[in-house]
């Protein structure tokens, strides 16, 4: 089974940009973020390279414009990262992590009934 590359928190940014949007151009990845970040345009070409290089991304040349696809999935991404963070925070207790949520913060009537649903499903 492939394993799923490491992903900076803003390499995270690049990668929500070209999983809801693929084939993009890097002009567009570069507007996106450009418009809720404060990153220069270099900076944002730095971490496309770099998602390249971790093969998190492809590119094909299509006359002077660089199209990015994702080679990592986006669901098994979030699947690894929420397991690393489980390890890393909760020392792996799924009902650790709820607890410590149910706790520091009330869930509105919705919420609820949408994780009853869930745990009812399981």
């Amino acid at each position: 089974m492939k394993s799923n590359p490491r992903i900076s928190p803003a390499e995270w940014q690049i990668m929500k940009v070209i999983w809801a949007t693929s084939p993009i151009p890097a002009r567009e990845v570069i507007a996106r973020l450009s418009a809720v970040r404060e990153w220069h345009p270099k900076t944002i070409r730095t971490l496309l390279a770099r998602l390249v290089k971790k093969r998190a991304i492809k590119f094909q040349r299509q006359g002077r414009a660089y199209l990015y696809r994702p080679l990592a999935k986006e669901a098994e991404c979030v699947r690894a990262e929420s397991q690393v963070f489980l390890d890393r925070v909760f020392d792996g207790g799924l009902a650790r992590m709820f607890a410590h949520y149910l706790e520091s913060r009330s869930l509105s009537d919705s919420e609820r009934r949408e994780l009853k649903a869930l745990l009812n499903g399981k």
